[in-house]
């Protein structure tokens, strides 16, 4: 390997690297977005719980293959709760007929690309997911595609 090549793999695992740390706090996170519907809802109505909040967009493959497998670690898991963070511009209706070919279990929140949610802001790649502990404190983050057995191996090698 040439040094310029190794030199650009050293800076995608660095970039990758500190795009984890990025998303990780040290204090409980909280933010409140709308659901399609209408509802809204805030990260701290989850406290007592893991959360796992899940950037998307419906043109993203890897982003729907992952819907399954979140949809069924949210029904099976009664100490964790999946939010879909919808990071698109798109109509409620639009969204609603996109989710018809999905069987999609959790809430859907939507988020304003001009102003998405802090701490996190934009996400550097889709999918992006972001596991909070029951305090609500962000304690790792998914760049890219994750399976349902990466975040229970996570979740349940904390002892929490």
């Amino acid at each position: 390997m040439n040094a310029a090549r190794r030199w650009i793999c050293l800076f995608g695992l660095l970039a990758v690297t500190l795009g984890h740390a990025a998303y990780e706090t040290e204090e409980p996170v909280d933010f409140t977005l709308a659901q399609l519907g209408g509802d809204e809802i805030s990260l701290s109505d989850y406290r007592g719980e893991w959360v796992v909040i899940n950037y998307w967009a419906t043109w993203c493959a890897p982003c729907r293959k992952e819907i399954p497998e979140l949809s069924l670690l949210h029904d099976e898991r009664a100490d964790l709760t999946v939010l879909g963070l919808a990071y698109e511009e798109l109509e409620d209706a639009d969204f609603f007929e996109f989710l018809e070919d999905f069987d999609v279990t959790y809430p859907i929140l939507k988020v304003d690309v001009y102003q998405p949610p802090e701490p996190f802001g934009a996400p550097k790649v889709l999918p992006t997911t972001i596991v909070l502990d029951p305090r609500g404190r962000a304690v790792k983050a998914f760049l890219g595609p994750v399976t349902r057995e990466d975040i229970e191996a996570f979740v349940d090698s904390t002892g929490e």
